[in-house]
C-alpha cells in the first residue's frame, strides 16, 4: 500500500523530479565523456597529442565530481523537504518508521540508477561526438578510440552508484529522525525579517573590503602570483556571502519602502514576498553566484586559452615560414601564398658554431616582435633590425670577436633557428663573405616568408613542417620544431582540450546550480499558496499574479546572476599572466549561460505557477 502511495506522489512530483534527472544526466554524461579521454589508454599511446593533455580531462572529472557531490545531496534534500508534510501524514495513519524511511532510500537509489542508465548513454553518444570532433580539430587519427569504453563506464558507474547509496541512506536517516510533527509542520514555518543594525553594517562593509581586496589579487597576478590567486579565491568568496546575506534584505527592504513603486500593480505584494523569504535565500544566492562565476568562468577560460594560441604564435614570431634549405616542394606551395616578405640568408653550421653572412644580413635585415608575453599591445607592429654589425666577427660567446647587437641575436634566436637541436651548445657568429668562404663545412640556405594570412594556409604549412622534420632529424621527442607552425600546433593541442573541458564543465556547472536555486524555491512555495489564493478569491485578476510571479523569481534570479557575471569580468584578468588577450570573444560563454539561465528560469516560474495557481475549474 505504501509502494502504491509513494508511486502516486513520484508521479504528482513528476516535474520536480526530471529536473533532478537533467541535471544528474548532464553531470554523468560530461563525467563519462572526461573519463574516456583520459583512460582511453591505447588510443593515447598512439597519439602523442592527446597524451599531453590527457592531464586535462582528469582535472576537469574531479572538479566536476568534486562539485556534482554538494549538488546530489542539496537536490535531493529539496526534494525532500517537498515531501516531509505527505511523509508525516504516512506516519500519523500508522506506517512504520522502518517502512517509510525503506520506500524514501529505494525511492532516491532507483531515481540515482535511472539517471546512471540515462547519463551512461548519454555520455557514450557525447563521447563518440566530442571525441571525433576534438579528433577532427586537432587532425589526428582515431584509430584505437573508442566510445564505449568499459574502464571508463566502470568508473563512472562505481563513483555515482556510491555516491547515491551515501545519499539515500542520508535521506532516510534525516526521515527517521523527523518527529511526526516536524513533518507535518514542515510547510508551517515562518520567514523571518530581519532588521538592520550595527551587524548588518559592519557585514556589508567587511564583505565590500573583501570583495575589493579579492578583485585586487586577481588583477594583480602577475606580481602576488599563487599567493594572489589563494587571496583572490578566499576574499572573493566570504565577501561575496557577506554581501549577499547584509546588502540584499536591505535592498529589498528599500525597494518595499518605495511608495511610488509600491503603487503599481501587485508590486507591494511581490515585495513584500521578496522582503518576508530573502533571509532564507541568501546563502543559496551566494553560492549560486559563485558558482555562476566557475561555471562561465571556466567556458570563458576554455575559449580565451585557444582564441590566445595564434597571438602567441605571432608574438614568438613574424614569419610564418622558416626554411632550412628548402625543397622544390617547399617552393612550389610559396607560391600559391599570398606572400608579403621574402627574405634568404646563407649560412654554415660545425659543432661549435652556427655562422651567417654579414652582407646578407645588412642587405636585408629582417623583422623583429615588438611585443612580449609580458608587455603586449594590440596595435603594436613588427619592426625592422636596425642596429649597426661590428667590422669584424661578432659572435654570441664574445671570444676573440665583438659581442651581436641585441637585435641581430633577437632575430637568429626567434626567428632563424627551427630546432633546439640545431642550436644546441653552439655559439651564433657574423662573419663577413671572404671569412665565411674560407670556412669549411657545406653551405646552407635558410628562407623567411610572411604572408597575408598565417591560418590560411595550415595544410601548406604542416606540409613544409613534416619535410623539415625529416629533413633536419630533429631529437624532439612531439616531433615538433621551433617554427611558427610548430608552436602553433603544440599550444593549439593543448588548448583544444582545455576549451572542450571548460566549456561542457561549465555547462555541467550551471545546469546543476541552476536547478539547484529553482529547488530552493519551489521548496517554498506550498506556503505561499495560501497567499495567491487569497488574492484570487478577493476578485485579484489571475494575469496580475502571474506578473507578480514573474517579477519576484525574475529579481530572485538575477540578483547572483550579476553578482557572478561581475566576478567573471574581473577573473578573467588573471588569466593575463598566461594569456595575452584573456577576455577574447567572451560574450560567447556569456550568451550561452544567458540561455541555460533562461531555459532554468521559465521552467521555474511555470512549476511555482502550476502549485500556487493551479488551473481553475
Amino acid at each position: 500500500m505504501l509502494l502504491k502511495l509513494s508511486l502516486s506522489s513520484m508521479r504528482k512530483m513528476l516535474k520536480d523530479y526530471l529536473v533532478l534527472l537533467i541535471g544528474l544526466v548532464i553531470s554523468i554524461s560530461v563525467f563519462y565523456m572526461f573519463q574516456t579521454l583520459a583512460l582511453n589508454s591505447e588510443f593515447t599511446k598512439e597519439n602523442s597529442i592527446i597524451s599531453s593533455i590527457q592531464l586535462v580531462f582528469n582535472v576537469g572529472a574531479f572538479l566536476l565530481a568534486f562539485i556534482t557531490i554538494f549538488y546530489i545531496f542539496y537536490a535531493n534534500s529539496f526534494l525532500l523537504s517537498l515531501r516531509r508534510k505527505e511523509l508525516g501524514m504516512y506516519r500519523v495513519l500508522g506506517a512504520k518508521r522502518g517502512k517509510i524511511s525503506q520506500i524514501l532510500f529505494l525511492e532516491t537509489l532507483a531515481m540515482g540508477i535511472l539517471s546512471l542508465i540515462v547519463g551512461s548513454l548519454a555520455g557514450i553518444g557525447l563521447a563518440g561526438g566530442i571525441g571525433s570532433l576534438l579528433m577532427d580539430q586537432l587532425d589526428i587519427s582515431a584509430e584505437g578510440y573508442q566510445p564505449f569504453y568499459t574502464p571508463a563506464l566502470l568508473m563512472t558507474g562505481g563513483f555515482f552508484t556510491v555516491l547515491f547509496l551515501i545519499t539515500s541512506t542520508v535521506n532516510a536517516v534525516r526521515l527517521a529522525r523527523a518527529t511526526e510533527l516536524d513533518l507535518i509542520r514542515s510547510e508551517q514555518q515562518h520567514d523571518r525579517v530581519k532588521t538592520i543594525g550595527v551587524g548588518t553594517v559592519l557585514a556589508a562593509v567587511f564583505g565590500l573590503a573583501l570583495v575589493a581586496v579579492g578583485y585586487y589579487a586577481l588583477i594583480h597576478m602577475k606580481e602576488l602570483l599563487a599567493l594572489g590567486l589563494l587571496v583572490g579565491a578566499v576574499a572573493t568568496t566570504v565577501g561575496t556571502y557577506l554581501l549577499f546575506i547584509a546588502l540584499l534584505p536591505a535592498f529589498m527592504k528599500l525597494l518595499k519602502q518605495n511608495q511610488k513603486l509600491n503603487d503599481q500593480k501587485l508590486n507591494a505584494f511581490t515585495l513584500a514576498q521578496l522582503h518576508f523569504r530573502v533571509n532564507n535565500l541568501t546563502k543559496v544566492l551566494a553560492t549560486v553566484a559563485m558558482l555562476i562565476a566557475l561555471g562561465v568562468g571556466a567556458m570563458a577560460g576554455g575559449l580565451a586559452f585557444q582564441n590566445n594560441v595564434a597571438l602567441i604564435a605571432n608574438v614568438a614570431r613574424v614569419y610564418d615560414v622558416t626554411l632550412q634549405d628548402p625543397a622544390l616542394e617547399d617552393t612550389e606551395a610559396l607560391k600559391t601564398m599570398s606572400v608579403e616578405e621574402q627574405l634568404t640568408y646563407r649560412y654554415k653550421i660545425d659543432d661549435n658554431a652556427i655562422s651567417y653572412v654579414k652582407e646578407d644580413l645588412l642587405a636585408h635585415p629582417p623583422l623583429i616582435s615588438s611585443n612580449s608575453m609580458t608587455e603586449y599591445r594590440r596595435d603594436s607592429q613588427p619592426i625592422r633590425v636596425s642596429a649597426q654589425l661590428p667590422a669584424g666577427i661578432s659572435s654570441t660567446s664574445g671570444k676573440d670577436s665583438e659581442p651581436i647587437p641585441e637585435q641581430w641575436e633577437q632575430a637568429i634566436r626567434n626567428e632563424f633557428i627551427s630546432s633546439y637541436s640545431m642550436l644546441g651548445d653552439r655559439q651564433i657568429q657574423i662573419v663577413d663573405q671572404s671569412t665565411f668562404a674560407a670556412m669549411k663545412g657545406n653551405e646552407h640556405t635558410l628562407l623567411l616568408a610572411k604572408v597575408d594570412d598565417f591560418l590560411k594556409y595550415k595544410p601548406q604549412l604542416k606540409a613544409m613542417q613534416q619535410r623539415q622534420i625529416g629533413l633536419l632529424s630533429s631529437s624532439e621527442e612531439d616531433g615538433t620544431l621551433m617554427t611558427k607552425y610548430g608552436m602553433y600546433e603544440s599550444l593549439y593541442a593543448f588548448t583544444s582540450g582545455t576549451m572542450f573541458m571548460g566549456f561542457f564543465l561549465g555547462i555541467a556547472f550551471l545546469a546543476m546550480m541552476a536547478s539547484c536555486l529553482m529547488f530552493k524555491i519551489l521548496s517554498g512555495a506550498t506556503r505561499d499558496r495560501g497567499r495567491y489564493q487569497m488574492l484570487r478569491k478577493i476578485g485579484v485578476r489571475k494575469s496580475w499574479l502571474v506578473g507578480s510571479i514573474y517579477k519576484e523569481l525574475f529579481l530572485v534570479f538575477i540578483f547572483p546572476a550579476l553578482m557572478g557575471l561581475l566576478h567573471v569580468c574581473v577573473g578573467m584578468k588573471m588569466f593575463s599572466v598566461i594569456l595575452l588577450e584573456p577576455y577574447v570573444q567572451l560574450w560567447i560563454p556569456t550568451l550561452i549561460f544567458a540561455l541555460i539561465y533562461a531555459v532554468y528560469y521559465g521552467i521555474t516560474v511555470q512549476l511555482y505557477r502550476g502549485i500556487v495557481l493551479p488551473k481553475e475549474a
